[in-house]
């Protein structure tokens, strides 16, 4: 090997491997690759929150009768999204109720507001709240709409 083969073997490694993407051979950044970064944040921005269409104010959804109990929901829109849902009836006077429907409703609730709409996944072991849960909803956001 010789010691003008050396540096070059250096100089191959090291740019090898330092990252490329986003900075010249200066070392400075360019430009080229800091404009799609800009570009894809501002898109991912513009359509994170796209417009429901749902009237503000506070709606509540008729009482169903889910064999073990009633259901009631009620959605609050805030800015035409969903900002907060509860249940205002539940299954609760047995203990096995009580004890599926402390997991299953909060669970309901926050993810009828992330889908904004009543399309939740029916809980395990609380069927007939989750369906009773998205009917009260769509009804309630049936309102909102209207």
């Amino acid at each position: 090997m010789t010691a003008a083969g050396t540096p070059t073997d250096a100089a191959t490694a090291s740019a090898a491997a330092a990252p490329t993407a986003g900075v010249a051979a200066t070392g400075t950044p360019s430009s080229a690759a800091a404009a799609p970064t800009a570009e894809v944040t501002a898109t991912s921005a513009a359509t994170s929150t796209p417009s429901s269409g749902y009237k503000d104010g506070t709606y509540t959804g008729p009482v169903l009768d889910v064999n073990w109990g009633y259901v009631q929901v009620q959605a609050t829109i805030q800015s035409g999204q969903i900002s907060n849902v509860q249940f205002l009836q539940f299954p609760s006077d047995r203990r096995t109720s009580q004890r599926i429907n402390s997991i299953a409703n909060p669970e309901l609730e926050q993810e009828a507001i992330q889908a904004q709409s009543a399309n939740v996944d029916i809980i395990t072991g609380a069927t007939l709240t989750s369906e009773g849960f998205q009917q009260s909803l769509q009804a309630a956001l049936n309102q909102a709409k209207g």
